[in-house]
């Protein structure tokens, strides 16, 4: 054999022992192995895997299945999917966790079908109740009760069979979007609310044609009412986040974006932290309208990725407006359905743009809730000018508009101009298409409503969530809205207004990969990837293949964290 064929015979030796030492494993064992399913990773190089490795909370390996033996040692737990799906772990992007909490302790009004049946719930638990104590509940849509309630002032319905069953309670219920509440005689009594009573403040206490109160009051004026209601005590709100973390847990979610906390809540999630009780990744937004809480973080700054990244507190939440259930969402033009009334602002522009220059000069996000149209216009206005202001800070802000429901179709291909990411509830759609065009009529329906097609096709970045406890904190129901633009119910059969439905690729990043970046966040978490946190969601059957009638039969069968299976779906 000549010397130079055997140097070549040699280095092949060489190279193949290599090869083979790194396929067979030579390298630390894994903690978790997870295969034996179908594993999309939202990894362009490899959009699906066959196997999982996860080491110290983290992804290790992700590849194919042939070499699994070489990851497995005496301690390693090996996790089979038995052919169920994987995707990285869902991210909620707007959420209001201790409201989700609260909204298990107090009446579910969320499934009454008419003003009938809510009175009805109230008489009972009136019954059960001593006299002079308070009856909360959420969850109440007068635009989705059939038949509609009668008498109807400005579409809402007027609280004298409320009150009728409920003499000796103060009662006041929480609307379905949080904008509005309906309060009994009582309460209004409490209250010090008589039909002189004046309300200008960004809110409006809804009135009859003869001055008679309704109940009804939207937006700030609701605080004419709250302020009376007794004070939640720490252990209620101790109690109500245990429950928001199982819910979130239940239904597949690891991280949560918590869309507006004040000092007292920020202080109880460091405590659960600190106590170990806070499974899920929770993203904080301020509370914007605390002054001395924004000037306080303004002083310290953003805290990112506190105790293995389970708690973040890295942005500001503001309210442009209000809801289009409670016509308080601020359009251009007026309500079909109110011809002389166009919504109002909760805040002034000037303090939008204020604390945009402060957000990017202290490096927060900045979150505005604007739905109708006037208000994302004039958002997107305040954003750019304080972008133009600051050049330096506003390479990568990232700001975000929560809900961007109703926008002009001048104002779409903003979004992706200035950077801005639409942070959009899909399950909102599904929910309100069906009244919605009654408050903005067919043209601007289809033109600017839940238009995520069109924010997408323009290079804006959509995430996505559920606003709970708005909705149901259930991410399968709202990737069903997000790719059928149906009603839960199924109708119409092909969707309302289909060509701005989501793929079912966009829908997945939606809630991983692009709701990772909505919170700078895309580097260590919505794919898998090695180095990553190894946070999954496993489903019973494939969001992305399954017939879409079969969509909403899917069911959570693991939630992980860290490498941890924090929720395990009982077997039938």
């Amino acid at each position: 054999m000549s010397s130079k064929r055997f140097l070549s015979l040699t280095i092949t030796c060489l190279i193949c022992g290599i090869l083979a030492i790194s396929c067979v494993g030579i390298h630390p064992k894994a903690e978790l192995v997870i295969h034996n399913g179908t594993i999309y990773t939202l990894d362009e190089k490899q959009p699906t895997v066959k196997m999982v490795a996860v080491s110290k909370g983290k992804i290790i390996f992700a590849g194919h299945e042939n070499i699994i033996d070489s990851w497995i040692g005496a301690r390693t737990k090996v996790l089979n999917l038995q052919g169920k799906t994987m995707t990285p772990g869902f991210i909620e992007s707007h959420g209001h966790i201790l409201y989700l909490g609260y909204a298990k302790m107090i009446l579910d009004l969320s499934r009454v079908k008419n003003y009938g049946e809510l009175v009805d719930k109230v008489a009972q638990t009136a019954r059960q109740s001593q006299p002079g104590e308070w009856i909360l509940g959420r969850g109440w849509h007068q635009s989705k009760w059939n038949p509609p309630p009668r008498p109807l002032v400005h579409g809402f319905q007027t609280h004298s069979a409320l009150s009728n069953v409920s003499p000796n309670n103060p009662v006041f219920l929480t609307h379905a979007s949080g904008h509005a509440g309906f309060a009994n005689a009582k309460a209004m009594a409490i209250a010090g609310v008589n039909p002189s009573t004046r309300f200008v403040e960004g809110g409006e206490i809804i009135k009859s044609a003869d001055g008679d109160l309704t109940g009804i009051f939207t937006e700030k004026a609701q605080a004419l009412i709250t302020r009376h209601i007794p004070e939640t005590t720490p252990q209620k709100n101790r109690r109500a986040l245990k429950i928001a973390i199982d819910e979130i847990l239940i239904n597949g979610l690891t991280s949560f974006r918590d869309a507006g906390s004040g000092r007292e809540a920020i202080s109880l999630y460091r405590e659960f932290l600190n106590q170990k009780k806070l499974k899920i990744r929770l993203w904080v937004m301020i509370d914007g309208q605390d002054q001395s809480l924004l000037a306080e973080w303004f002083t310290k700054g953003p805290e990112v990725g506190t105790g293995n990244h389970f708690l973040t507190i890295q942005a500001i939440k503001l309210f442009a407006d209000g809801a289009l259930g409670s016509r308080g969402a601020w359009l251009l033009n007026p309500y079909s359905d109110r011809p002389q009334h166009n919504g109002h602002a909760t805040i002034s522009m000037d303090t939008v743009y204020s604390i945009s220059q402060k957000a990017l000069a202290h490096e927060f996000q900045l979150a505005v809730h604007a739905i109708g149209d006037r208000a994302n216009r004039e958002v997107l206005d305040q954003f750019e000018k304080a972008f133009q202001d600051n050049p330096a800070a506003a390479k990568d802000h990232r700001f975000r508009v929560e809900h961007a429901q109703h926008i002009n179709g001048h104002d779409i291909p903003r979004f992706s101009k200035l950077g801005v990411i639409a942070s959009m509830q899909a399950i909102h759609h599904s929910s309100d298409r069906p009244w919605a065009i009654k408050r903005l009529g067919k043209n601007r329906i289809e033109q600017g409503a839940y238009v995520w097609q069109k924010l997408l096709q323009t290079g804006a970045i959509v995430i996505n969530g559920t606003d709970a406890p708005v909705e149901p904190i259930d991410p399968i129901a709202c990737f069903y809205a997000a790719v059928t633009r149906r009603t839960l119910e199924g109708y119409p059969p092909g969707g309302y207004e289909p060509d701005q439905r989501m793929t079912r690729l966009q829908a997945l990043r939606s809630y991983t990969l692009d709701a990772a970046y909505g919170g700078f966040e895309e580097d260590i978490k919505g794919s898998i990837e090695m180095g990553k946190l190894a946070d999954f969601t496993v489903f019973s059957q494939d969001l992305m293949q399954v017939p879409e009638d079969r969509i909403l039969k899917t069911q959570v069968a693991y939630t992980i964290i860290s490498g941890e299976i924090v929720y395990q779906r009982k077997k039938d």
